[in-house]
């Protein structure tokens, strides 16, 4: 969650400045119109004021758009942002409810938790206060409830719930896909 905490800093950084460059344009294609539209009525109408007003709209009309563009691309950045925050929330409850399933003690799911996130016997042993044989014995007693083998297998058991599956180990036959093209068409 620190990770998101500071991605939504750097965003809220990044959304200030943008809108800063925004304001200036804005300002700039606000005298830039003036200015034509001031020429149009104290000059004859000309080739130079003409492009110059007709420039001045552009860069009015450029501004809404990045404005609109911008606005609609915070919103998505939020939009996968909290959809981050539920998925990483979502998987620490799989991960609770298969330790349920499994029957671990709340030692043992401490102790698995730790080793998901990737800490050693020694790391664990020295956050748990305990001795690494301790800590041994209870990954021993994890992987036998569990079915699993080892480290590898517990963090891959999690990896398959994210990919939505397991590997199917029946290969499907290569497709031709220029003779499905042409048998579609």
């Amino acid at each position: 969650m620190k990770g998101l905490t500071v991605l939504s800093r750097k965003q809220g950084r990044l959304s200030a400045a943008l809108a800063g460059f925004v304001l200036m344009q804005a300002l700039a294609a606000v005298f830039y119109v003036g200015d034509g539209l001031w020429d149009l009525t104290h000059e004859p109408a000309s080739i130079r004021v003409l492009t110059e007003f007709v420039v001045g709209l552009a860069l009015f009309l450029g501004v809404g758009f990045g404005a609109a563009t911008l606005r609609h691309t915070l919103e998505t950045m939020a939009a996968q942002q909290r959809a981050l925050a539920a998925a990483s929330g979502a998987l620490v409850d799989v991960v609770q409810a298969q330790f349920d399933r499994w029957g671990l003690t709340a030692a043992e799911r401490d102790v698995a938790m730790l080793a998901l996130k990737g800490l050693d016997v020694a790391e664990i042993a020295q956050l748990r206060g305990a001795a690494q044989g301790t800590v041994r014995a209870q990954l021993t007693r994890i992987y036998s409830k569990s079915g699993l083998s080892g480290r590898a297998q517990l963090a891959a058991h999690f990896v398959e719930d994210l990919l939505g599956g397991g590997i199917d180990t029946q290969r499907p036959a290569p497709v031709d896909h220029i003779a499905a093209a042409r048998t579609s068409a």
